[in-house]
């Protein structure tokens, strides 16, 4: 064993040949100082790949950078991990900057070349230190697990489980537990779901009479920044938690911008539909649906959510829908969508079974409080 000390790498004791090192961001990813995260980009693409057999997480060098860098409302910590002179994985922790939250969302991957060689348990303590001297009391990680045969672990919400392996062992052994599983589901584009489209939302418009449709693209017109700024706040209080830290989160144009900028980094597109409450003016349900430069690629679902004043309006399936039915029209070369939800969230589930969203894998979600 060696170890390895610096002032960001605190007293490691690491297998011969591996080294820790923190990551410097660049200002762009193709200009200087870039090496290191132009490195990154395809070994982070790779973990994913071993893990869920899929290209849907792959990332663009200048996508990751928009990913790994700090805003006012969350702090991105990366360190890089080197194996015999070669770059092997990466080390994270997430502080969110929220004032009541005492919790660090933390990543900690390897190619699958070097697993078993004790990396992984030798960095995990950098982990957990920084951590602790953010101040932060629990940590928490969302894993998705390649499916197996033998023992699972049950979800203590009493829905949904994952496969008791490596991945799960090595948590286990260092205190997590699992709070929750999150489906995760692939829709394939074709002209069976586009009938299947319109006649849901031919269907579910009758209910909403009081509600009309919006939908942009990003960047979020002026007019609508402050109530899907609002709406966005919900997502932490409203959809189903188990028993992770969800504090309430604060959103301002500034932070929908910031997500903006993410999101639309190297070329990458993203549309909402929403649906606004017609007396108020509210926005009262919104879903997101964005994909990369490289528009062949899979679309990502990411949020979706009815704000709990404005359910039982089939609010839901209309924004999808109409969501997916544009998305169709915009991006005719994407022939597949993903999404994530959690397992006891029956309504959203529903609504995904009833447009042909199909189970492909299950992700775990695991916490860990410090003492």
């Amino acid at each position: 064993m060696s170890t390895l000390t610096n002032e960001a790498v605190p007293s490691l004791q690491l297998p011969d040949g591996v080294r820790v090192r923190p990551l410097v961001l660049p200002d762009r990813a193709d200009g200087p100082g870039s090496a290191d995260l132009r490195a990154l980009a395809p070994v982070r693409n790779e973990v994913y790949r071993a893990v869920t057999g899929r290209p849907d997480d792959d990332r663009s060098a200048a996508e990751l950078l928009a990913l790994l860098r700090s805003t006012a409302d969350t702090v991105r910590l990366t360190w890089l991990i080197e194996a015999d002179g070669d770059l092997v994985g990466r080390a994270a922790v997430i502080l969110p900057q929220e004032a009541d939250t005492a919790t660090a969302r933390i990543n900690l991957e390897l190619l699958p070349r070097v697993w078993g060689r004790g990396i992984g348990s030798a960095v995990y303590p950098l982990i957990e230190r920084q951590a602790r001297a953010h101040g932060r009391s629990a940590l928490e990680l969302w894993a998705e697990q390649p499916a197996s045969d033998g023992p699972r672990l049950s979800a203590p919400t009493g829905f949904g489980s994952v496969p008791d392996d490596r991945i799960a062992r090595f948590l286990r052994r260092r205190g997590f537990r699992l709070e929750q599983v999150d489906r995760v589901s692939m829709l394939e584009l074709d002209d069976s779901v586009r009938s299947r489209l319109g006649r849901l939302l031919a269907d579910a418009r009758p209910h909403a009479g009081d509600y009309r449709l919006v939908r942009w693209a990003y960047p979020t017109p002026p007019e609508l920044v402050d109530g899907y700024a609002w709406a966005k706040s919900r997502m932490s209080t409203d959809a189903p938690s188990a028993g992770l830290s969800a504090p309430e989160e604060s959103w301002d144009e500034a932070r929908v911008r910031d997500v903006e900028d993410f999101r639309l980094a190297g070329g990458g597109h993203a549309v909402v539909t929403a649906a606004v409450h017609i007396p108020t003016g509210e926005l009262s349900a919104y879903t997101e649906l964005s994909i990369g430069a490289d528009r062949t690629a899979t679309t990502h679902q990411d949020d979706t959510l009815v704000l709990a004043a404005h359910r039982g309006h089939r609010l839901g399936t209309i924004v999808k829908c109409a969501s997916l039915l544009g998305w169709m029209e915009e991006v005719p070369t994407s022939r597949r969508v993903i999404t994530y939800n959690a397992e006891e969230n029956r309504p959203m589930l529903d609504i995904n079974e009833a447009i042909s969203f199909a189970p492909v894998s299950y992700e775990g979600a695991w916490r860990k409080d410090l003492t």
